[in-house]
């Protein structure tokens, strides 16, 4: 009898760990599809809208992009105070808590504008930039030799693109005028390589009466452009910062309050989660390496895919929507217009991000920069942003 009493708890502690076993290995597996990375097929898709825009302008929007809801505070920021200009918007800007990155593209307002918007598209272009940055670049790399294949890449009066074995550069023509193209990702490339993945884009591609790839109105460089410290490293796979890049462009920035963000020996880009502003990451590798609770993250992705929606429903709530590969708003550009304009503005989370209704509705930007306070050539403005464009 003593003998069978002692057995029982034997017998059921082999029962419990039977049971649970299937429960631990059902949740690594679940955490493991959670942790999956995107397929080349998928990161090409993801890429085309951006991947032949110059340089600069890419390494700004990738680090941006890890910041969704930043980008939206600026877009409303910049919808508010699209009148203010020079030293007055580098004084204002400078007292926003942004990431410098951030800052950089409120010179770029349809383009700040787009990537609010559409800011499924943002969000998944961030977290695939966080945990497969070599991974981003060098499917931009494989994307523009398939555009210089097919004969759509080439040096203008706007860009010049150059060649160094497997790497192609872009870089602006005029350093103080920055031109955004104009294409349609299903054209430019040539044969898609991916037909079971379609490339995505914010807007209708360009009528057939427009080249497959061509440009707006150029961008004059501003103070906003100041904080863009951002170089591509295609050789390393990364994105590099010089803070101390585009100083005389704006000397109202104190850099020293980002010194700690950039490492000093390779400068090579830190990711500063502050930033990321409780938004969830992707998986539970990402969030643990920048600090979040890896149940948090995949627990609260369903819930910040709120800030990604594609859309406004009806009643002015966010839609739950994905990315529209079709958005009626425009023909410039991918992130070369505002789109549809005067949407109410998205309810904000109860993490703490406040969010305002935009007070400006009925506009929309053309391909570049808002109007800056003095003309030049090129169809840009100097001053606190380019000339907002349009289709030339």
């Amino acid at each position: 009898m003593q003998r069978k009493q002692l057995w029982m708890p034997v017998v059921s502690i082999s029962i419990a760990i039977l049971i649970a076993l299937p429960l631990q290995s059902l949740a690594e597996s679940n955490n493991d599809a959670s942790q999956k990375k995107l397929s080349k097929e998928e990161l090409a898709q993801l890429l085309a809208p951006i991947a032949l825009y110059p340089d600069d302008l890419v390494s700004q929007i990738l680090m941006a992009s890890t910041y969704p809801l930043e980008v939206v505070q600026a877009d409303r920021w910049v919808k508010k105070n699209k009148q203010m200009k020079g030293d007055a918007l580098a004084k204002a800007l400078e007292k926003e808590n942004w990431d410098p990155s951030v800052k950089s593209l409120v010179g770029f307002p349809s383009i700040l504008a787009a990537m609010s918007e559409k800011l499924d598209l943002t969000t998944k272009v961030g977290d695939a930039f966080l945990s497969q940055q070599k991974d981003v670049m060098d499917t931009i790399q494989l994307l523009r030799k398939k555009a210089y294949d097919a004969g759509n890449l080439k040096t203008s009066k706007e860009q010049k693109v150059i060649v160094e074995k497997e790497i192609i550069v872009i870089k602006q023509a005029d350093p103080e005028v920055i031109y955004v193209p104009s294409y349609s990702p299903t054209v430019v490339y040539g044969a898609w390589m991916y037909p079971a993945y379609p490339p995505y884009y914010y807007y209708p591609p360009p009528p057939p009466a427009y080249p497959a790839y061509h440009f707006a109105a150029g961008v004059a460089i501003g103070v906003a452009w100041g904080y863009a410290w951002g170089n591509c490293n295609w050789h390393g796979g990364h994105v590099e910062q010089n803070i101390n890049q585009n100083i005389n462009i704006n000397r109202n920035i104190d850099r020293s309050k980002y010194q700690s963000r950039v490492k000093t020996s390779d400068r090579k880009w830190q990711h500063n989660p502050e930033h990321r502003r409780g938004v969830a990451y992707k998986d539970g590798a990402t969030a643990k390496r920048y600090g979040q609770s890896p149940a948090r993250s995949m627990e609260g992705r369903r819930e910040s895919r709120g800030y990604g929606s594609a859309g406004v429903s009806r009643g002015g709530r966010p839609s739950a929507g994905t990315m529209d590969r079709g958005d009626r708003g425009s023909r410039d550009s991918a992130f070369s217009r505002s789109g549809e304009s005067g949407r109410q503005a998205r309810t904000a989370s109860d993490r703490g991000l406040s969010s305002r209704q935009s007070s400006v509705g009925g506009s929309s930007f053309g391909g570049g920069g808002s109007r800056g306070s003095r003309g030049s050539s090129g169809g840009a403005s100097r001053g606190g942003g380019g000339r907002g464009g349009g289709r030339r």
